[in-house]
Order: C-alpha cells, then structure tokens, then sequence
C-alpha cells in the first residue's frame, strides 16, 4: 500500500452536515407538555421476556415504554395504522437526528410519505448523554437481532430474536400467515438500548443499558398507528443478543388519551408535499 504524500491533508478537510435541520417543521413541546399534563390511561399491554406484543394508538393520543422489573432493552416498529406500507424509516431518522434520539425529537415514516409519525414527548434517561465510549440510548443504529444473522454466525435457529417476536406479534394481529406478515417487520427503534461504534475498527457496540425499573420513554401519535415492541432476548444488552442466557424481563406499554379541547389547534401530519414527478 503506498501512502499518498498529502493523506494527512486530506484526512484534515472538515466534515459538513449532510441534512441541517434548522428548517425542519418543530413539534410544539410546550403544548406537547400540557397535554401530557392532562392525560387519561386508555389501556396497557405487558410486553412478556423474549416475546413482542403489538398495540394501537390513535393519532393525537400518547403511549409510553416503561421498564417494570429490571434493565430491559425493546424493538419498537410502528406503521400507519391505515396503510402498512407507511412505517418507521430509521434510516432517515437516523440522517436527520443523528444516531440516537430523545425528547422533541421525532420518528419518520418511509416514501414517499416522509412525514412524523410519533414525537419523543418525555425521555427518563436523556440525562445519559454521550459516554466515555461514545454510547448513547435509543439507537436507530442497529437494526433488530434476527434468525438469519444469527444462523449465518452461528449455524443455530433461534426463533426468540426480535425479528422473529415482531413477526410472530404482527400476524397475530393481523390475523395473517407468518409469511405475509415478515415483510412488514423494518429496522426498529432500540428503546433504552445503548450503543455506538468503535473507535479503533468502526464497528458496533452495545453495552449494558442503563434502564432501570420506572424509566419510561413516552411518545406522542402523529398520525394513527400500530406498533409491536419487542423485549429483547439480550436482556440490558450487556452480554450477548438473540440467546436464552441473558436475564430478560417484561416491559409496559401504556396508551393515554389528553384533553381534546388542548390539542383541537394541533396541525395534522400531512404526506410530504414532494409532487412526485421525479424530473419527468
């Protein structure tokens, strides 16, 4: 390999932000904040170890991710309650807010419809920061333990991962064969998990998340939505993913419904308004 004589120049140009955001439609955190003030409980699902539930929320309303027993990591999913070809685009989410996401800001749908599909309205663990290791919670990094990673690494079938749990939750709710509803299963959301990537070879990481019994991460429905979570077979993450060695626990989804009178004024998510033409 021969070294160029300007590689140190070249390393030193500066990076420039690919999508700067200070145009981006801003949620509203003050009313976001009094209508949490006034919520009602609408109803609740347990999450069981190793296992996914779904559950719907309609747009206007709230729902919360709650660790109940111990330090728990979950997959979370969501699609257009409407039209399950609309769901979360952690990629872009990924490009707009950066790897890891917290109160105020958002999770974005897919094309073509790119608009906001719940807003992070409360985080007990946004006092975590950036750490020592450059780890972080929330992650739209990684993308969900699956069996087929897992078999190619290890030549073992797992069915407990969280793509298999997302799988097996949303046929349930849809009332389809397993093999209509995998395709629907899209890079999550990893709620109280944290991660980030490795100085020395770039790869990544996950270390023991730093949830504990009555963090909660809270959410508000931009639009009407099914979600599935998942509670990870990696437990808090802090040893291996997609096993039965972890320690696992549950996790609590709650839905609340706020004072309609407070949001009558919200503006709905409309699709994006790109015309579609494509230069044509």
């Amino acid at each position: 390999m021969t070294i160029p004589t300007d590689a140190q120049k070249r390393r030193d140009i500066e990076p420039v932000i690919c999508y700067p955001v200070e145009t981006l439609p801003a949620p509203d955190m003050a009313l976001l904040d009094r209508a949490r003030a006034s919520l009602t409980k609408t109803g609740e699902v347990i999450v069981p170890p190793r296992e996914a539930a779904t559950f719907t929320v309609p747009a206007g309303h709230f729902f919360s991710i709650t660790s109940v027993e111990g330090s728990q990591v979950g997959d979370l999913n969501l699609w257009n309650a409407n039209d399950l070809s609309e769901r979360f685009y952690s990629g872009k989410t990924r490009a707009l807010h950066g790897t890891h996401i917290t109160r105020g800001q958002r999770m974005w749908s897919s094309f073509p419809t790119l608009r906001p599909m719940a807003t992070i309205t409360h985080d007990s663990l946004e006092w975590y920061g950036k750490d020592a290791y450059g780890g972080s919670v929330h992650d739209v990094i990684g993308t969900r333990c699956d069996p087929y990673t897992h078999n190619l690494l290890s030549g073992d079938h797992y069915h407990h991962c969280c793509h298999s749990n997302l799988t097996r939750a949303l046929a349930d709710h849809l009332g389809t064969p397993l093999a209509q509803a995998e395709p629907h299963i899209h890079d999550v959301l990893n709620v109280f998990m944290c991660t980030g990537f490795t100085r020395d070879t770039g790869q990544y990481f996950m270390k023991a998340s730093p949830v504990r019994p009555g963090d909660t991460l809270q959410f508000f429905a931009e639009i009407d939505l099914i979600g599935a979570l998942s509670a990870c077979p990696g437990g808090d993450c802090s040893t291996v993913h997609s096993s039965d060695r972890a320690q696992c626990h549950p996790l609590l989804i709650e839905t609340f419904a706020p004072d309609p009178e407070i949001l009558k004024d919200h503006p709905l998510n409309a699709p994006n308004a790109y015309n579609r033409t494509h230069g044509r």
